[in-house]
């Protein structure tokens, strides 16, 4: 696995690792164990308190960059197949994109880059990432061969996949069209009245940490099916929790990011309200004002074990919450296998039919 900073153990000097059961580093040579704090200076050494904040339109958010001399210690893999760059320690010779599996290896230079305001560790390491995608494949009596053997199963990484978070306070005004409904019998017929109603909802709600995916190489939606992530775990951004593991660089700005954003607080808005609508129906909102205050954005880091597999010139990506397990990806099916299903079970009916013809034949 590729790190972001190369953490030495004091005891033999190996390179450490974040274990995600201890919450500690961890070293895989002499089995030591180091609590992050040991570690602490190195961080906020590297730290320029100097770097300018960054301004979004929603309101002002203060997001650190990396100083110079944080920024000396990584370097960028940039993978030609999919355009995936993966954050680095300079001492990585050679890996592979996380996102593809194809090879990586042409580094460049670090430039630039915000500094994460928090980072949600691992939970769960790969051992618990091999057996949810077992148990993902369960049942599946139409998946290909190549899913069920386990030649793919060793290249599942774990990365830290770039999130912004937004908090806001929001002043809704809503109006819902809902129906209600009575059904009766007439004549023997199935009768329904519906009745129209349009129902107005004020109130204010808050949100914190709304999560926005800042990485074009996943899915949106996938990155989102994994929700939620429990940010009571969310520690102050600190490298040594990325000893291990991969980073992803983000690629969709912040400002990119805000349409998104703004439309999941609208809609999480107008199901909250639709959800005191008890006597309802249907509910569907047609207007709908928003006023958003004292809203802020921040830049964390959420783990996600990731595993790509082709089959017919097509990929296949599967991701695991690297916190809570929930896993998620979309299984292909083998025709092949679902032809000779079929045809199975087409020849084992007639053969029932012509036992069952036989027997009353005789009788």
């Amino acid at each position: 696995m590729s790190t972001l900073l190369d953490y030495k153990c004091p005891a033999c000097n190996g390179r450490l690792e974040f274990d995600s059961a201890s919450q500690k580093l961890k070293c895989p040579f002499c089995d030591s164990e180091y609590a992050l704090s040991d570690f602490e200076g190195r961080d906020e050494k590297a730290l320029d308190p100097g770097e300018a904040a960054l301004s979004i339109s929603w309101d002002t958010a203060g997001i650190d960059s990396f100083s110079g001399e944080e920024a000396s210690q990584l370097t960028v893999f940039v993978c030609d197949s999919c355009g995936g760059e993966i954050v680095t320690d300079r001492t990585t010779g050679a890996t592979s994109c996380p996102f593809c599996d194809s090879p990586v290896v042409v580094p460049r230079a670090f430039e630039g880059g915000l500094r994460p305001d928090s980072v949600i560790p691992f939970r769960l390491d790969k051992a618990a990432a091999k057996q949810a995608f077992s148990k993902h494949l369960q049942g599946k009596k139409l998946l290909p061969r190549v899913f069920r053997t386990q030649n793919h199963i060793d290249e599942i990484k774990g990365v830290y996949i770039p999130f912004w978070l937004f908090d806001c306070d929001v002043k809704a005004d809503i109006t819902y069209r809902a129906t209600k409904e009575e059904e009766w019998k007439e004549d023997g017929f199935d009768c329904v009245d519906t009745s129209y109603f349009d129902v107005q909802r004020q109130g204010s709600i808050s949100f914190a940490g709304v999560p926005v995916c800042g990485s074009t190489k996943v899915s949106p939606e996938m990155m989102e099916s994994l929700e939620p992530y429990g940010m009571d775990e969310a520690q102050p951004f600190k490298s040594a929790y990325l000893a291990g593991y991969m980073a992803d660089r983000y690629d969709i700005p912040l400002d990119s990011s805000l349409p998104r954003a703004t439309a999941r607080v609208k809609r999480s808005t107008e199901d909250a309200f639709a959800s005191t609508l008890k006597d309802y129906r249907t509910k569907e909102a047609t207007e709908t004002s928003l006023d958003v205050t004292n809203a802020r954005a921040r830049y964390a880091l959420f783990p996600v074990w990731l595993l790509n597999t082709t089959w017919r010139g097509n990929r296949y990506t599967f991701a695991m919450n690297g916190q809570t397990g929930k896993f998620v990806g979309d299984l292909p099916e083998d025709k092949s296998i679902a032809s000779r299903w079929f045809w199975g079970l087409g020849h084992g009916l007639a053969a029932v039919i012509y036992v069952v013809s036989q027997v009353a034949y005789y009788l």
